[in-house]
């Protein structure tokens, strides 16, 4: 099992225009996490310009497939978005533990 992280790239005016999308957006990401798809998800703060969200999965799909259905992403509230394979090597689930 791979891990992905997604980041997000926030508009401006995300904060003010979150309200409309943010019950389907959260129920999308409860939803990956109850699949076991998503581990962790949120906005960075202060300012609150980038959100992450950690995927577990054997490509890379998983995380875009998310991405691509987001209505953040759909109406404009997410600037651009990247998916990147992440080799963790430390903790429980890691993909490449490396113990010395």
């Amino acid at each position: 099992m791979k891990h992905f992280l997604l980041f997000y790239t926030l508009s401006p005016d995300y904060l003010e225009k979150r309200t409309k999308y943010r019950s389907v957006h959260l129920k999308m990401a409860w939803d990956a996490y109850e699949r076991g798809d998503l581990i962790h998800g949120g906005a960075l703060n202060d300012p609150a310009d980038k959100a992450v969200l950690l995927f577990k999965g054997d490509t890379a799909e998983v995380a875009e497939n998310f991405a691509k259905n987001d209505p953040y992403v759909q109406n404009g509230l997410v600037e651009k978005w990247e998916v990147r394979e992440w080799t963790t090597v430390v903790g429980d689930e890691a993909s490449q533990p490396v113990r010395l």
